[in-house]
């Protein structure tokens, strides 16, 4: 892998291409990513580059005067991320992750990676987390098809036959439940990036992108193109 990019998902929308012809696109906020760390053979057994995204302000405390203790972003970078960040040169980041580029000895700390290193018609892959969507029952979660809704019929919507009570006498792994539904690592490969807006660092890539609005979404060089 030589190219790939952290960004956040912003929404759809549609453009034309030259012949007039609309096309459906996603639009992301793809960096500046900035390394945070380069990791090598010799220290880490791999050779990998470590990259912060979206700037997070610092965890601090602060103490009243009646000697209460009062925490200010609570959610901010603590002590022993600051002293991370502070050692590569860069502010504190929201999003860390790694990248195993084949290249990874080409990049120094502080480095910005930006939307720029892909170009319109490059294939990539979007990995991301799916929406949410709760609890579900068999029907929505797993496409199954409801019973017979008249003439005193009790069975509408449940799941059907869970397993016979003699043989097999238990239900099998991976029978189709009720359950929490969504909210999984999903990744759609072979998108196409239609246009890069290098100056405000935005990709748009044909067809939708898992994850809701504001996201975090991994873009990496297509493995299957």
């Amino acid at each position: 892998m030589k190219k790939a990019i952290l960004a956040t998902k912003i929404g759809m929308t549609q453009i034309f291409d030259e012949s007039g012809e609309m096309i459906p696109v996603t639009v992301l906020q793809a960096g500046p990513c900035c390394v945070t760390q380069i990791k090598t053979e010799e220290n880490d057994g791999y050779s990998a580059v470590q990259v912060g995204f979206v700037d997070k302000k610092e965890k601090a405390v602060n103490v009243d005067a009646t000697g209460r203790k009062e925490v200010r972003n609570r959610h901010g970078v603590n002590k022993p991320q600051k002293g991370h960040f502070d050692k590569a040169g860069v502010s504190g980041k929201r999003f860390v992750r790694e990248f195993k580029f084949e290249n990874a000895a080409d990049y120094n700390l502080a480095d910005e990676i930006k939307a720029d290193i892909f170009e319109a018609g490059d294939k990539v892959d979007a990995t991301a987390i799916s929406k949410g969507k709760g609890f579900q029952g068999a029907i929505k979660r797993h496409g199954q098809h409801r019973g017979p809704m008249t003439h005193g019929s009790k069975f509408h919507r449940h799941q059907g036959s869970n397993g016979a009570c003699s043989s097999p006498s238990k239900v099998f792994k991976g029978k189709g439940m009720p359950g929490h539904m969504g909210s999984v690592k999903v990744t759609v490969q072979n998108l196409e990036v239609v246009r890069v807006d290098a100056e405000n660092d935005l990709l748009l890539i044909k067809g939708s992108v898992p994850g809701p609005k504001k996201a975090l979404v991994t873009i990496r060089e297509s493995v299957k193109a």
